[in-house]
């Protein structure tokens, strides 16, 4: 550690949010080079290529082949599947000194569809299945949290080529397999999810996830069978219709009742609503939202969603089934712009490809046929009573847009669900045929014939692979790497006066234990204090810190587990064998 490129940070960085992003700034693994960018300092480097080697080491296994694409790419290719524009403002632009347009590589799709359409044209040819691990660039609007969400990341990519829907399953549950193999060697704990697959396109789509409470994601798991889904993803209980007999509607007057609560306490109050065999709740009433979706293309096209009152628009639920067009909500200026639609009290009536606005008008999967709701009458201070979705009024459509709330009725088997946070690790997509029709990838099948090839795709954050394993591997003091990726085997330390019988029995014990096999991080900084190097040793996280003291006066050295804190000492002729066998284990 004397000549190590380190130094450690007593006070936590100013931007840091996250525990993974202020420890790995002060143990000396990361620096901020830019918004969204770091800078690799040995420690860091070498447990990312602990982390990436173990993830190339089962791709390979799996029978998996590496390749290696450059990040700065041509247009015409993501031209040709609409990304140049779906992408929208997410997507690095740049054009080269003859004016062609370039763009930084978020992600290689078109790449490797190219290059195989370029060397094979037969079905003997497939299944294939080829990967890399190479830098992506988004240009995220606010960077944040460290290494979980920045504008430069490395992932491995995947891509399984097949001739049939038969092959694609059993390719994307090849890779299945060998994610749970990656993951379990990372000791990073995960979920398996159901996800939406957004601007990536295809079918099924499952997500490996850390529940870790820093995590973006939210995920729901149902209690009894086994059901778990991103809440972009999640498929609510849907409502059967029915041919119960309502009332008709009628409009009542409802002054000053512009939110949901303020209208639920006045219909249990006012002499005309008041009902005495029901007590009206928020979950009677249709709350219609109106949002804008952006699309890439610069354009904007209104939408109002009806859900439940006691629910709330997710807007990533929207976002995900909406892509590439990102909704945001209508302010004062939309409303102005739309005189027929009177805020606080908008109505299914007053919304609709058929009415007046032309706005369409989609609800959530609970407002079925035959079910009655409270919503507004689009007049000021009004609402609408026994206004019945089928008799009344017809939506364009529904969409799963309200937010999922813990111990909602799972849609497989009706018990309650939980939900929890997680940061996602994968991602495995069938894609289908989306690129491969793009861009023509067809071979010969065995009757001659061409086939368009079938696609899968298959994630790993390997940057954010290790930020996750230091969210779930630390404690109050500093980092706990996980053994198979921890930048030394040991930290040794010399606790004792610089010119004492700790330092020659402390530079034999590393000789020894480099000889030996085993990575040594040695602390024989001089001048440096017992205290401010044990800090350093919990701060840094190595599995296994190795002190040697006073008690080398008695021919004893002592081990202290870094994560459970247990300590014990051993002779010194004895340490090399012990801890030999420490870092050998399984």
């Amino acid at each position: 550690m004397s000549k190590l490129f380190l130094r450690t940070l007593r006070d936590d960085p100013s931007d840091a949010e996250v525990p993974s992003h202020r420890l790995l700034v002060r143990a000396g693994y990361i620096r901020r080079a830019a918004p969204g960018g770091f800078t690799w300092l040995p420690l860091g480097w070498m447990t990312y290529r602990k982390v990436e080697d173990i993830i190339r080491d089962e791709m390979n296994k799996a029978g998996f082949q590496e390749v290696h694409f450059p990040a700065l790419l041509p247009r015409e290719p993501y031209e040709a599947t609409g990304r140049w524009t779906e992408y929208g403002p997410n997507l690095f632009r740049l054009k080269d000194r003859r004016d062609n347009d370039f763009l930084l590589a978020p992600t290689h799709e078109e790449m490797f569809t190219l290059i195989v359409r370029d060397l094979f044209s037969s079905y003997r040819d497939l299944p294939l299945s080829i990967y890399q691990i190479q830098t992506k660039y988004r240009d995220e609007a606010r960077p944040r949290a460290g290494l979980l969400r920045g504008r430069e990341f490395v992932m491995k990519d995947s891509y399984s080529f097949d001739v049939d829907d038969e092959g694609l399953e059993s390719s994307y549950n090849r890779h299945r397999e060998a994610y749970i193999s990656t993951f379990d060697r990372l000791q990073l704990p995960y979920v398996i999810v159901s996800a939406m697959s957004g601007a990536m396109g295809g079918s099924a789509s499952e997500e490996f996830l850390a529940p870790i409470d820093v995590g973006e994601d939210t995920f729901v798991q149902c209690t009894s069978c086994g059901y778990a889904a991103n809440t972009e993803a999640v498929n609510v209980a849907v409502s059967k219709p029915t041919d119960a007999v309502h009332p008709d509607a009628l409009v009542v007057d409802t002054p000053d009742t512009p939110t949901i609560d303020t209208l639920v306490s006045h219909l249990n109050s006012a002499a005309d609503t008041q009902q005495p065999d029901h007590q009206w709740a928020s979950e009677d009433t249709l709350k219609n939202v109106l949002l804008n979706l952006v699309h890439p293309d610069g354009r904007i096209e209104p939408l109002a969603i009806g859900i439940p009152g006691n629910r709330e628009v997710d807007l990533k639920r929207v976002e995900a089934q909406v892509a590439p067009a990102e909704p945001i909500p209508f302010t004062d200026a939309d409303f102005a712009a739309h005189p027929t639609l009177i805020k606080g009290y908008i109505g299914p009536k007053a919304v609709g490809v058929d009415s007046p606005s032309g706005i369409r008008y989609l609800v959530d999967p609970r407002v079925v046929h035959g079910t009655a709701w409270v919503t507004g009458a689009n007049s000021p201070g009004h609402h609408v009573i026994n206004l019945v979705c089928g008799r009344d009024f017809t939506p364009d459509g529904t969409i799963e847009a309200a937010e999922v709330l813990e111990g909602d009725p799972c849609s497989n088997c009706g018990s309650a669900m939980t939900i929890a946070r997680g940061i996602e690790i994968g991602h495995i997509f069938q894609l289908g045929r989306k690129y491969a029709t793009a861009l023509d990838l067809k071979v010969l099948d065995a009757e001659g014939q061409q086939i368009t090839v079938t696609m899968g795709s298959y994630g790993i954050g390997v940057s954010r692979a290790v930020a996750a394993i230091a969210e779930s591997h630390h404690d109050e003091n500093g980092l706990c790497w996980p053994r198979a990726v921890a930048p030394a085997d040991i930290h040794l330390v010399i606790a004792g006066k610089d010119d004492g019988p700790q330092r020659p029995a402390a530079e034999t014990l590393a000789a020894e234990l480099e000889a030996a096999g085993v990575a040594v991080l040695f602390d024989d900084r001089e001048g440096v204090s017992p205290g401010v190097k044990f800090k350093d040793a919990e701060l840094i996280g190595i599995p296994t810190i190795v002190i040697v003291g006073r008690g080398i006066t008695d021919g004893l050295v002592e081990v202290k587990d870094r994560l459970t804190g247990e300590r014990s000492d051993l002779p010194i002729g004895e340490v090399t064998a012990h801890l030999l066998a420490l870092v050998q284990a399984p």
